[in-house]
């Protein structure tokens, strides 16, 4: 009776893995590149301070099982079980940023291997991320819990993450670019929305060294 049921346990387990893979890859938004990277800055495209600028936050590792990894699938999946088990909601914010700072990290590996089309993809996700831990962290203000802390790390992750997109911009082919540049959007938005609030709140505000914005 045991052994069955382990058997079974692990049928189910497989098929799991094979459905979410499936999943997973359908739902992704496939890009194609030319492998050669434009180094070209065109006016118009922004600012550029790439690794010049210091801004007082660090990325996590992120881990050796990046998106061009045959488990990498698991490792999506963890992290989606993850947030759905998470009932605290500044943790939930929380998390929701760590896997954006993550994959934006991976992104940039994934443009320094060569694989473009990746790595969009993932700058894409991590973004969305970035955009979500910032719509939460709102949710949780406006319901009377304390967000000042979380407030100033999204504000420094948010100027982070568009530098390390800066230095994503230099790496990527010419057609990629401006999907690059429209995911730097999130950032934009991320400082603009966390500045107001901390204002409001009478907080320190991270200084912003894109002073065009």
């Amino acid at each position: 009776m045991f052994r069955r049921i382990v058997i079974v346990l692990t049928t189910l387990i497989f098929a799991l893995g094979i459905l979410f893979t499936s999943v997973f890859r359908t739902a992704s938004v496939r890009y194609v590149f030319s492998e050669t990277p434009n180094t070209s800055f065109q006016e118009g495209q922004g600012v550029v301070l790439g690794e010049s600028v210091e801004i007082d936050y660090y990325f996590r590792y992120p881990g050796r099982i990046l998106p061009d990894h045959p488990l990498w699938f698991l490792k999506a999946l963890r992290d989606r079980v993850w947030l759905l088990l998470t009932t605290n909601p500044s943790r939930k914010a929380e998390l929701k940023l760590l896997f954006a700072d993550k994959r934006v990290v991976s992104a940039k590996i994934l443009f320094e291997r060569g694989k473009p089309e990746l790595g969009v993809s993932t700058l894409t996700k991590a973004e969305k991320y970035l955009e979500e831990a910032c719509n939460l962290e709102r949710e949780n203000r406006e319901k009377g819990l304390d967000t000042s802390e979380f407030l100033s790390t999204l504000a420094k992750a948010s100027l982070k993450h568009r530098q390390t997109i800066d230095e994503i911009l230099k790496l990527a082919p010419e057609e990629a670019k401006p999907i690059v540049i429209r995911a730097q959007d999130y950032s934009k938005e991320t400082y603009n929305k966390t500045r107001d609030a901390l204002y409001e709140k009478d907080l320190p505000v991270p200084e912003n060294p894109y002073d065009t914005d």
